[in-house]
């Protein structure tokens, strides 16, 4: 049987964050958020402990700030030394939100169970296991790039095993980089980490999940391990990563977060008023929380629909009246804004067929859906300008964007009221 290696990749735990602009709305969520952030990082640590990992990496940003507080300082460290009694190392990198230089105060206080990497040059480390070794990780921390330069550079099998002169059954690589989605900050190419000869490159820094390949993962992102705003929705972890010589890389999510945060769509068209529209939603959070891997959530509900209601729900003294009877009911959820993008009940037909500006508006939305090809050649190129590939979603549903279109158009022409 060949040898075996786990461990846990994590990164952007970001302690210490803020949580501004919820703060605004509702001061009870910000404290309990300003307490997510730590326990999911204890959740990292428990998830090394259960399962026994042979090491945990930390791909940068474990502090959001370059000045830590004590208590953010002091929980950080208790969870190293939680895994020094485990038996299990700790291998780390700065990110850009708390650069290397700033580490000068937390090092003397690291374990011995853990190791933090240089950010100006790579660094190479032999992981033993049983007096053997089991993995040469190569690992480099942020560091602002001259135009041009490669984070990666240097980093290769062949230069890990030169540098710890041991031949090793794994290579593992770990960056903080913004690889082709944040070229701004260290950039690299996944062409070149798959060249470079490691078996499994952990990355930091994009606060999404990413692996460029589901069967065999050996370039990835586990995003940040607690979403901090509405930007950041979805369920948030670290990953458990297995390598197994002669097997395909097994990566498998670990789910880190205690609130989550999430955008939902609600159709009231079949709402008749207030009652049914709050009974809506809280049905719509309640589906979405039960696919969740946390109790605790906040929303931002968008509500959608042709309804009579529309002109109710345009006006935001009613929509706030909405948002506070909301969140009045359910203290395990919390809506931080209620949206409207109900359409009001329309004679498309007839509007088509009136004299007026809104029948030639909408014979020209007719004319552009025959040629529906062209919009999505244009968007493709458009995507491809920017280095990013047009989402098949928007093919699937290019019918319903020609809908909100001529929607938005007309709500918007109706507010005005210069149509006519």
């Amino acid at each position: 049987m060949g040898e075996r290696l786990t461990f846990i990749h994590a990164g952007d735990i970001h302690l210490g964050a803020p949580f501004r602009g919820l703060r605004a709305l509702s001061p009870a969520w910000a404290d309990r958020l300003v307490h997510a952030i730590p326990d999911a990082y204890d959740r990292v640590i428990q998830a090394c402990v259960e399962n026994q990992v042979d090491f945990l990496l930390l791909c940068g940003d474990v502090f959001d700030t370059d000045k830590p507080s004590y208590a953010h300082y002091r929980r950080f460290i208790q969870g190293l030394k939680r895994l020094g009694d485990e038996g299990i190392k700790a291998y780390i990198i700065a990110g850009n939100h708390d650069p290397y230089p700033n580490w000068r105060t937390v090092i003397p206080d690291l374990p011995e169970n853990a190791y933090l990497f240089p950010s100006d040059k790579p660094g190479f480390v032999c992981h033993e296991k049983n007096g053997e070794p089991l993995a040469v990780i190569a690992a480099r921390g942020f560091c602002n790039m001259a135009p041009g330069d490669d984070i990666s550079e240097g980093m290769t099998r062949a230069a890990a095993e030169e540098k710890c002169g041991v031949k090793a059954p794994f290579c593992v690589g770990m960056l903080h980089t913004g690889l082709w989605m944040d070229p701004y900050k260290a950039p690299t190419s996944e062409q070149k980490l798959m060249a470079s000869g490691m078996d499994y490159w952990a990355l930091g820094h994009i606060h999404k999940r990413y692996m460029n390949s589901e069967t065999n993962p050996r370039v990835a992102f586990c995003g940040c391990v607690q979403g901090r705003d509405i930007k950041e929705t979805g369920d948030r972890g670290c990953f458990m990563v297995t390598l197994e010589q002669g097997f395909a890389n097994q990566v498998e999510f670990v789910a880190c977060e205690s609130v989550e945060w999430e955008r939902l769509r609600v159709d009231v068209s079949q709402c008749a008023g207030y009652d049914d529209v709050i009974s809506a939603c809280i049905r719509r959070v309640f589906d979405e929380n039960a696919a969740s891997a946390c109790d605790e959530m906040v929303v931002r509900i968008t509500l959608e629909g042709t309804t009579p209601l529309h002109e109710m729900l345009s006006r935001e003294e009613a929509l706030e009246s909405l948002r506070r009877e909301l969140n009045e009911g359910y203290p395990s959820f919390y809506c931080d804004a209620l949206l409207c993008a109900t359409v009001p009940p329309r004679d498309k037909r007839a509007l088509a067929r009136s004299a007026s500006f809104y029948s030639t508006l909408l014979n020209g939305f007719e004319k552009e859906k025959d040629s529906k090809e062209d919009a999505l050649l244009y968007l493709q190129e458009e995507f491809s300008k920017r280095g990013l590939t047009l989402p098949g979603s928007v093919e699937r549903s290019i019918d319903r964007l020609y809908e909100l279109g001529e929607d938005e158009i007309l709500s918007l022409l109706e507010k005005r009221g210069d149509a006519r």
